[in-house]
């Protein structure tokens, strides 16, 4: 009898969840250098993220796929501008739909309604105040995707973000910034 070859098994490869580096085990999509954090959303955003996901792998998509068509019909595609605009929309509704994908994916839903909150957390609206400045400005601390037109977003994940959580009214904060270290005071929450 004898020996067999790993050419001549018959079974494709097995595809394996984790993987092995430098000895720990560790789910595959750890490895991939995807960031994996949590992006917190209130619930009407969430929605909004949700229907905007539907609307872009369904309605968009077809007219997306109607249009490369009628552009193809018009013949040459080398010198044709209406097809590659078709395309060049195409690519970007399909990195669209991956971003929608991968925020929700990664989603906390946050109870925007606490407004009495006495420290600051994601989806809270936070006034602070630079040292050494008397302006106030105010922020909502939260993901991009919550478009508050006469707020600033900070993201719970930036430097500023992160020195905010769970610090209260009249706590001063120090956060690396590219210019340097920078200490700002929360003034109010809410």
């Amino acid at each position: 009898m004898r020996a067999a070859k790993a050419s001549d098994s018959q079974s494709p490869p097995v595809e394996t969840t984790t993987s092995t580096v430098a000895g720990c085990h560790a789910p595959a999509d750890s490895l991939t250098g995807v960031n994996e954090e949590q992006t917190h959303l209130t619930a009407a955003t969430h929605e909004r993220l949700q229907a905007e996901l539907e609307d872009l792998t369904t309605r968009g998509r077809v007219e997306i796929a109607r249009a490369i068509e009628s552009a193809r019909a018009l013949g040459d595609l080398s010198e044709n501008g209406d097809y590659h605009a078709a395309k060049d929309s195409q690519g970007k509704m399909e990195a669209r739909i991956r971003q929608l994908q991968a925020t929700l994916k990664r989603a906390v839903v946050v109870d925007d309604s606490a407004t009495g909150s006495e420290t600051v957390a994601a989806g809270t609206v936070v006034t602070i105040r630079y040292e050494g400045d008397e302006d106030v400005e105010r922020f909502l601390v939260g993901s991009i995707e919550e478009r508050h037109d006469e707020l600033n977003v900070v993201s719970p994940g930036s430097p500023l973000g992160k020195a905010l959580l769970g610090k209260g009214p009249g706590e001063v904060v120090e956060y690396e910034s590219p210019g340097g270290t920078l200490r700002v005071e929360i003034v109010a929450i809410g």
